[in-house]
Formats: structure tokens, sequence, C-alpha cells
């Protein structure tokens, strides 16, 4: 088992290679050249301020809706309970194109803050909800009963029993933000992830690319650890899972109206506009039809990448998820931990590495398939562990050593006796690495074979060039694409009460 998981563990390391073979080969003198010219000190600040403005922007929007639909007497919060989430189903960088198609009023920082929290703030509050839902009430009768009003209960009663799920969800919202790369280019922000894919398409595998993605590394790094480190704790605990009652619900009165338009207006502004703008440049505008002749490539493109993709990423995935629940030594910790801190990186770096050491190493690979399913893998494996693991632990050892002792060889056990017990954790996450695959963009514009083209770079490839309605058939089948996983991951943890 530990032999296996060397492949998977050896593939997400390359990106940390690269940079420290690019810093090495640039010497100190190009190091401090690079790092602190006055270009590196503007986009690490658009980069910082972006990422902890959608982070904190989100965070109040999400905490705000989930206490609405889950702690008051909200009219329609059961419904509500569901659309809030709904927002995922758009992919950032069709939102961000939807918005800058109406006007250059939104193609700025503040813009591209308040967009993209509007598409961020689900990855907030369906933990949080998912938290107050299972929250022990008894904590705020006690702190009611020493005095305490609604707000000294919530803050010092409530928001600590929150604070993993907050910390957790507003921590995954950063670390997308310093990945971002589709939504800020049609934006016109500057970050250094844009910044990154403008200088490797000025200058093929250059310097200045390298240099800058050690920076972003330091700020992703981090952050994905510190997400990794919330993911792993529990609510604080009860007594046991039958003390806990249902919360009663908060009487909203006449804050009722407001807070119910400002649930609609949050409705019109995450999903309305997108929605409506993709339905007028479907109908109308001077590039209507221009693309409709790669609907059919486009289609073929993301589902053969996004199945392949998920197969790899999935496979890749179980011997670490396997040595993780069976061992607890050194490597166990590095196999399943590394991945999540490389989790943090945009695509752009893993791309960018990628073009680097094949070029290099074995240039016959290059603008091959196995280089960008490589990416998709070092991307995405640890939303493929986070799916098995649970399958995982429901594997007996002992089941393995009966298996064994009949006679049967490892391989034999493994697909006879694991790989049944998991597969509802391995159809879970092939379902999540196809939905993400599909909606993946710079790795796959960078690393793509020449001639394949998807329906993200079809949207990405005709809104560079402002012809928005030959745009909106690809963004609405991206749409269309994402609602129904969206609908069912939502239901699912919602109502999921641990």
């Amino acid at each position: 088992m530990a032999g296996a998981a060397l492949a998977p563990v050896a593939l997400v390391a390359l990106p940390l290679l690269y940079v420290a073979v690019r810093a090495w080969q640039s010497g100190l003198s190009g190091i401090r050249d690079e790092l602190f010219r006055a270009r590196t000190a503007e986009l690490l600040a658009n980069t910082v301020i972006l990422a902890f403005g959608v982070m904190v922007l989100a965070a109040l929007i999400g905490l705000a809706v989930a206490w609405c639909v889950e702690r008051s007497d909200l009219p329609g919060r059961h419904w509500w309970r569901v659309a809030a989430g709904l927002p995922l189903a758009v992919p950032a960088f069709v939102s961000s194109y939807a918005w800058s198609s109406l006007g250059l009023a939104f193609q700025n920082l503040g813009g591209a803050i308040f967009i993209l929290a509007l598409s961020t703030y689900p990855l907030v509050y369906l933990p949080v909800a998912a938290a107050l839902r299972g929250a022990d009430p008894g904590c705020e009768d006690v702190a009611r009963s020493l005095g305490h009003g609604p707000w000294r209960t919530f803050v010092h009663a409530l928001l600590p029993q929150l604070l993993p799920a907050l910390g957790g969800g507003s921590l995954l919202v950063l670390t997308h933000m310093f990945a971002e790369f589709g939504a800020l280019a049609l934006l016109r922000v500057q970050t250094f992830t844009t910044a990154i894919f403008e200088s490797y398409e000025l200058q093929f595998d250059s310097a200045s690319a390298a240099l800058q993605s050690i920076v972003l590394m330091l700020l992703c790094i981090p952050a994905a650890w510190a997400e990794m480190r919330l993911r792993g704790r529990r609510r604080l605990a009860r007594t046991g899972r039958g003390s806990a009652r249902a919360a009663r619900p908060v009487r909203l009165g006449r804050a009722a109206t407001p807070i119910l338009a400002a649930f609609g207006l949050l409705g019109l502004l995450s999903l309305g506009v997108p929605l409506a703008t993709l339905a007028y440049w479907l109908a109308q505008g001077r590039s209507v039809g221009a693309g409709y002749e790669q609907i059919g490539p486009a289609i073929q493109g993301t589902l053969g990448l996004a199945l392949s993709g998920a197969v790899l990423t999935s496979l890749l995935a179980i011997p670490l998820v396997l040595l993780s629940v069976r061992h607890r030594g050194r490597l166990a910790q590095l196999a399943e931990r590394l991945p999540y801190i490389v989790h943090g990186l945009p695509g752009v770096v893993v791309a960018l590495a990628l073009v680097f050491l094949s070029i290099r190493l074995i240039p016959s690979l290059y603008q091959g398939l196995g280089v960008l399913l490589a990416a998709y893998a070092i991307l995405f494996l640890p939303l493929a562990q986070s799916s098995l693991r649970a399958s995982a632990e429901l594997v007996p050892p002992q089941f393995e050593a009966v298996a064994r002792s009949l006679g049967r060889r490892p391989f034999q056990v493994f697909v006879s006796v694991v790989l049944p017990t998991m597969a509802p954790g391995i159809g879970a996450a092939l379902a999540l690495m196809m939905l993400e695959i599909v909606r993946e963009l710079t790795a796959t514009l960078m690393l793509a074979p020449t001639g394949t083209v998807t329906l993200a770079t079809e949207v990405w490839s005709y809104t560079a060039d402002a012809e928005y309605a030959a745009a909106a058939p690809f963004a609405a089948l991206l749409v269309l694409v994402s609602i129904l996983p969206v609908w069912i991951f939502t239901r699912r943890m919602l109502h999921h009460r641990s």
C-alpha cells in the first residue's frame, strides 16, 4: 500500500519541485530583483485585498443566511435552505462574464470582490448551516439564564460552536481566491494568478512567472494548511446524540419583511443577474450563432476530459486514503496532507510546473493528454480523498486477512473485498471530480492538446474577444451541467446531522 501511495505523492510534489528548481536557476540576485520590484508589490496588494475582501464578505453573507434559515421563523425558510446554495451552480468565471458584459462599472477590484463574494458565499453558508442544525441549544439556554442578551448569547454561546465550520468555509473561499484566474481576467483585475498566466503567454516558460509563483505559494500554503486542519476538527461535544433538542426558532416579527427582501435581493444578484444576462445574450447580440458549430466538440471534449480525469484522480486517491486509514506513521501523514497543501495552488502554477518538467524530462509528453490529466489529479486529489475516506473506514482489516488466509493474492483481495465496500465513496468521488473538471479553466487552457475544446475554454475564448452572445450557449450549458449535482450536494449536506 505504501508503494502504491508513492506515485500520487510524487505527482503532487511536482509543483514544489518546479518552484525550487526555477529559484535555484535564477539565483539569489534574480529572486531578489523579481520579488522586490514595484510590480510584485502591486500584485501582492491586489491579491491580498481581493482574497481577504471576498473571504470577509462571503463569511458575513454565509453566516447571516445560515442563521436566518436555521434559527429564525423566516417565511419559506425550508425553500430558502436549498435555494441559498444554488449560486454554486454558476461557475465564478461565468458569473463574472455575465456581470462584465453589462459594462465597465464592475471591471475593477471592488466589482470583483462584490461579484466573487456572491459566487462563493455558499462555501461558507453550507457548512455553517449544517453546524447550526447539529448545534446543541443548551449552551444558549445557559447563557440566557445568566442574563446575557441575544447578541452576547450568540457571540459567547453559539459562535464558538460554529467556528470550525465558519473558519473552514472562509479559508476555503480564501484559497479559491488565491487560485482564481478566469473571473479576474474577465473583470480586468491583476493578481499573481493573472500575471503568471500573462507572463507564460508572452514569454513561454518565463523565469518571471516561475518566481511570481513563489510568492503565490507562500500565500496559498498556510491558508490551505489551516483549512485542512479546521476541516478535521469536530464541533463542540455534547453528552450524546439524543441529548440535543431542536432549537426554538427566533421570532423575527416586523423584521421578517426586510429580511425577506434582503434574501430576494441576494437571489437576484447571485442568480438572477447571471441567468438573465445569459438569456439576453442567447437571444440577441452581434455574435449570436457564431460558435454553434463548436457546441458538439465542446461537449464531447468536456465530458471526455471530465470522465478520464475523474477516473485517474479517484484511482490515485484510493491508495492514499487506505494508507492514511490503516497506518499512522509519518509517511501516511505526508501522503494524506501533502495533496491538501498543494490544493491551495492555482491551476496556472500546476500547469506551469508540468510544462517545465515535461519539456525538460520527457518532451514527447508536452501537449499530450497525460499531462493535462496529471494536472487534474494534482488539483483535485484532496476532493477525491474526502469522498473516499468514509467508505475506506468501513473496510475491516480482518476481512482482508481472512481472504488472504484463503489463498488469495493481495490484488485479488483488493478487487474482491476492498473495492466493493468502497463503491459508494468511489461513485461520490467520480461525480464530484467530473463536476470540478467540467468547470476547470486555467490548466485546460495551458495544457490541452491542440484542437481540444471544452465548454469552459469556449466561454473564455469568446468573452476574451467581447463576443458575449457567442459565449452564452457554452456558459448556459456549464450552468445546466452543474445544477443537478449542486442541488443534490446541498440537500444531502443540509439534511445530514452528525
